[in-house]
């Protein structure tokens, strides 16, 4: 890390070394500081932050308190490495187990339901995953991928809902394993064609029809016998920092020259629908600032609003809510997940499709904000 990356607000509310606390908190959960690191030495971080030594001492100390770091003498602070020893592995559990039960309680009698409060672990869950780029390397993208027989491979467009699905399929089946591959959704419908996916999450505005996925299905994969299982609907609006200091209204806006935009990459439903909407409203992708730079996903779009790199994004309201932006809700869309019969028919996705019309996962994505599963799990089949 560098020390720059700690940084305090004198305006604050929060005493200075509660912040300093919980920029450490936020620098190894992101995986900028790692086990085994260094934290600056307190009078090198006081003189950079011109605060009192005994600031830095008092959050170091609440850090060492709640085992985060160790202190060594003339080693300095460190940050805690992980470790095998199962006494260690057995009270790091026990502190987990505590704390996620203390949030659960304290939720609770707030008045939250035990929908609320799975709702947002999986929505936070999610955006932490995408903040420490769990997936470093790049997946499987040759047919044979699809041969491994304990695996899910998941190719497509980006979906809450859909992690939300993989991971309640994942609680139940401890040793089922899911590969998702953020492809975009005509990406999805291509590694079905090509056989490196067992099924593609997709959300295509045909803009002849003005209907969503069957037409591109028929398209991509003629006489390709599949299942079309429906996921939900979903909102798809503009996100934006808090408080929306551009007063962004709609699409019409992007074209302003004081307004940065973060894309999709091609292929995506999103920017299928995005490139619609600029045609209809006769804007050209070059009057938009930003429009070149591209994301694959809702939650790295959300992502780069929150650390302020782009001004306003089109994307999910499940991904604004989970980034603490804001949101204007636009359109309503489509998402389904296509299935080759023989997969939809396998042992292997037998569990996903149980989970997938289950009270509890339709319970949970209403509660994540922006979608609709009136009609989840309603299966069609193509020829």
């Amino acid at each position: 890390m560098d020390i720059a990356d700690i940084q305090i607000d004198q305006h604050s509310k929060d005493p200075l070394h509660i912040q300093i606390v919980e920029q450490v908190r936020n620098l190894i959960a992101t995986e900028k500081l790692k086990p085994g690191d260094h934290l600056p030495p307190v009078r090198q971080l006081a003189e950079f932050l011109n605060i009192n030594q005994n600031t830095i001492l008092r959050a170091y100390l609440l850090l060492e308190q709640e085992k985060v770091v160790v202190a060594r003498k003339r080693g300095g602070t460190i940050v805690t490495a992980r470790t095998d020893d199962p006494n260690i592995l057995l009270e790091r559990r026990r502190r987990l187990s505590e704390m996620v039960g203390n949030d659960i309680l304290k939720a609770l009698s707030m008045g939250y339901s035990p929908e609320d409060i799975e709702a947002d672990f999986y929505l936070q869950l999610a955006r932490w995953r995408e903040e420490r780029q769990a997936i470093s390397s790049a997946p499987e993208t040759t047919s044979d991928a699809v041969k491994d027989k304990d695996t899910i491979h998941i190719v497509g467009s980006h979906d809450m809902a859909l992690n939300i699905l993989v991971d309640l399929t994942k609680r139940d089946n401890k040793k089922l394993k899911v590969q998702i591959t953020h492809a975009g959704s005509l990406g999805g419908l291509i590694a079905i064609q090509e056989d490196r996916a067992h099924l593609a999450g997709i959300h295509l505005l045909d803009e002849e029809t003005g209907e969503y996925n069957y037409p591109y299905v028929k398209r991509v994969l003629p006489g390709r016998e599949v299942a079309i299982v429906h996921l939900a609907y979903r909102i798809q609006g503009l996100m934006f920092a808090p408080g929306n200091p551009k007063r962004i209204k709609g699409i019409a806006d992007l074209k302003r020259p004081d307004i940065t935009f973060m894309n999709r990459q091609k292929g995506a439903g999103t920017r299928v629908l995005l490139d619609i909407q600029l045609r209809q409203l006769g804007i050209s992708p070059k009057e938009i600032k930003g429009y070149e730079r591209e994301m694959d996903t809702h939650l790295a779009v959300g992502l780069s609003i929150a650390h302020g790199e782009a001004d306003v994004a089109l994307g999910i309201e499940a991904a604004a809510r989970s980034c603490n932006i804001d949101f204007i809700p636009l359109f309503r869309e489509r998402y389904d997940l296509v299935i080759p019969i023989a997969n939809y028919r396998s042992e292997l996705l037998a569990p996903l499709l149980r989970a997938v019309t289950t009270d509890e996962f339709k319970a949970v994505v209403d509660k994540a904000g922006g979608y609709d599963t009136s009609h989840t799990g309603a299966t069609s089949f193509l020829k």
